[in-house]
């Protein structure tokens, strides 16, 4: 049994311009970046944001439908913000380029040529074109002539942007005749536990506990203190430019993180037999913290629906379906006796005060998130007699990188290896 779905896919290009006009387009981004200035500030004024696309249209030296997808955009960051405030409110003074959104065949074109490429042609300015052919990997350049040349397929927004100087082109594309396999006809549910430095994962099956492993990514937490003290010290020298330089360069090295993560997480979950990725529904997570000044700030700021969504989607492309749980009691909760107490955890340490079973408590907690799916998809939960040891991995730049692990004794027996303990 299937649910057919329309799925999102961006592409990345790099743009080699043979029109002798790419300062063209840079121009455009700048001013994309003053469209998207205006959108802030009117904002921020209590401007009603149905009137905003039409007044920024009138300033804009801009395609209007491409002005209209960088408001729309710029709204969005405003929305985000208003719902999750994952990088706080959005400034109106930010510098340097934006990229060009622009809708298929109204602000740019593509079309296959007698060479096998790809053509591009983008409306930087009214009536001004930049036109040449995309380069990239052969995977993306396949799925966008699949999209150009077959049926299912709907190519969509685009945006230009200059990334190290060099001009570039991330297409959205659309199958919208690609399946996902029910979650009710899945045979292996992944529980995913999000941390503030790193993910947990668990499959389990009818038989327990088929494997479980933690990624460790303490570079984002790490980056984003760094970034938090240099712009609160550019901010209190009144150098405000240079605050927003700093946070796009953070939005970006953290997205990019997380997709790596993300896929991380949906290659390993494809060794197990019909697998189903269980979240926890933190969408209100936000509105329950209350931990100090600081701490509310590194918690406020933590990513974990932005890796979510990046997981959920890639996920649909491999055909994997996702469920979302209750997150109650999941990292207080014993996986192996089911007794809950905040007691039970001490930071990474899991020591249940009914069983005495010691674990990971990230490893813990994902353990539970896939029972709740287990219970959620009205399976019988299988018994859980004993628990693999945790093994960890340490996303790098080059990639995922095996951590070394320090096995301790637990009161529940030896582990499937055949040796005692858990992983720090």
């Amino acid at each position: 049994m299937t649910d057919t779905q329309a799925l999102l896919k961006t592409l990345d290009f790099q743009l080699d311009i043979r029109s002798d006009n790419e300062s063209l387009l840079y121009d455009a981004t700048l001013e994309a970046r003053l469209a998207y200035n205006e959108t802030i500030r009117l904002a921020k004024q209590g401007v009603d944001w149905d009137a905003i696309p039409d007044r920024v249209a009138e300033d804009a030296n801009l395609v209007k439908n491409t002005t209209q997808r960088v408001v729309a955009k710029a709204l969005g960051a405003m929305e985000n913000y208003y719902e999750y405030d994952d990088f706080g409110q959005p400034s109106h003074t930010k510098d340097g380029e934006y990229p060009l959104r622009a809708n298929y065949e109204e602000g740019y074109n593509l079309s296959l040529t007698d060479d096998g490429d790809v053509a591009f042609r983008i409306s930087a300015k009214p009536y001004k074109h930049v036109k040449g052919v995309l380069k990239g990997s052969d995977t993306h350049l396949d799925i966008l002539k699949t999209a150009l040349e077959g049926e299912g397929w709907k190519i969509g927004t685009a945006e230009a942007l200059f990334h190290n100087e060099n001009a570039e082109l991330h297409v959205n594309v659309t199958n919208t005749e690609q399946t996902v396999r029910d979650k009710q006809d899945s045979r292996t549910l992944i529980g995913v536990d999000v941390n503030e430095d790193n993910v947990a994962l668990t499959a389990l099956s009818e038989g327990g506990v088929e494997d479980t492993l933690v990624i460790d990514f303490p570079e984002i937490k790490f980056e984003r203190h760094r970034y938090f003290t240099m712009r609160k010290r550019v901010q209190n020298a009144g150098k405000d430019s240079i605050h927003d330089t700093l946070e796009g360069r953070e939005e970006r090295f953290v997205r990019d993180r997380l997709h790596k993560v993300s896929r991380h997480i949906v290659e390993w979950s494809r060794q197990f037999e019909r697998p189903c990725i269980v979240f926890e529904d933190l969408k209100e997570i936000r509105d329950s913290i209350d931990c100090g000044t600081r701490m509310n700030r590194r918690l406020h700021h933590l990513p974990f629906r932005a890796l979510q969504f990046y997981t959920s989607y890639k996920a649909s492309f491999e055909g994997i379906p996702t469920a979302w749980i209750n997150p109650e009691y999941t990292s207080q909760r014993c996986p192996m006796c089911g007794h809950t107490e905040g007691a039970n955890r001490n930071k990474k340490r899991l020591k249940c005060k009914d069983c005495g079973h010691q674990d990971h408590s990230d490893r813990g907690a994902s353990v539970n998130i896939a029972v709740k799916g287990v219970k959620k998809l009205d399976w019988n939960v299988p018994a859980l007699n004993s628990l693999p040891v945790v093994r960890k991995v340490r996303r790098q730049a080059s990639g995922a990188v095996d951590a070394p692990t320090v096995t301790h004794p637990t009161v529940r027996g030896y582990q499937a290896d055949g040796r005692m303990g858990v992983s720090d």
